[in-house]
């Protein structure tokens, strides 16, 4: 696989996510000439512990544990601790097997959702965040994917000129807020150079973390 750069949307103080600004954004895709692919899935599961043992002190056991399942991976499942800076790549099974054990329980689904672009030697993402309790629009996010290298190092300075341009593209728009780039500390998770899904997977949880303080202010 190639190299990702995680974007989400920050809006302005004062003001919200909304269908229009996607709808925009998407149009910003447009424009440049991308082409339009099939729709594309990603999701992020919270879990709750729930220790058949009721004198086992919840201390014990990880109370920020998340559940990740990417489009491109189907047959795989990722979970991530961000206290204790731990990834995990397992079968897509294990998920079935967390829900029989009881030892875990989903406390909320998050959803990323939109369409797929393809544009020379990037392919694009971009979709909304939502709750599948109430299917909310909670952000934006978008996916760039340089496809030529997988060094992260190497592919730095064109996925930064990507941004860039991106950036200014979407300023004509005069939307409310802007794209920000998550810069996820790989080197804490013993991820090295070499990108792999577990990359994609921790900037998705960092990015969950900044989109929950945007929330809370």
């Amino acid at each position: 696989m190639g190299v990702k750069w995680l974007l989400y949307w920050q809006p302005n103080a004062g003001t919200a996510v909304n269908s229009q600004i996607l709808t925009e954004v998407s149009q910003c895709v447009e424009s440049i000439n991308a082409m339009k692919g099939g729709r594309w899935k990603s999701s992020l599961t919270y879990y709750r512990p729930q220790p058949k043992d009721q004198s086992m002190p919840l201390t014990d056991c990880p109370r920020d544990l998340m559940g990740i399942s990417l489009q491109e991976q189907p047959n795989k499942y990722y979970f991530i601790i961000r206290s204790q800076q731990i990834v995990l790549e397992a079968d897509s099974m294990l998920q079935m097997i967390m829900e029989k054990l009881q030892s875990y329980r989903s406390r909320a689904l998050v959803s990323f959702e939109g369409f797929q672009y393809h544009l020379g030697d990037f392919q694009l993402r971009v979709g909304k965040v939502v709750t599948t309790q109430a299917d909310n629009l909670r952000g934006i996010v978008m996916e760039v994917e340089y496809l030529p290298v997988s060094s992260i190092d190497k592919s730095r300075q064109i996925l930064e000129e990507f941004f860039d341009m991106w950036q200014e593209i979407v300023s004509k728009k005069s939307l409310p807020g802007h794209f920000m780039h998550i810069e996820a500390n790989f080197a804490d998770y013993a991820l090295l150079d070499h990108y792999t899904s577990q990359h994609t997977v921790v900037q998705y949880a960092a990015m969950m973390n900044q989109l929950l303080a945007t929330v809370r202010t």
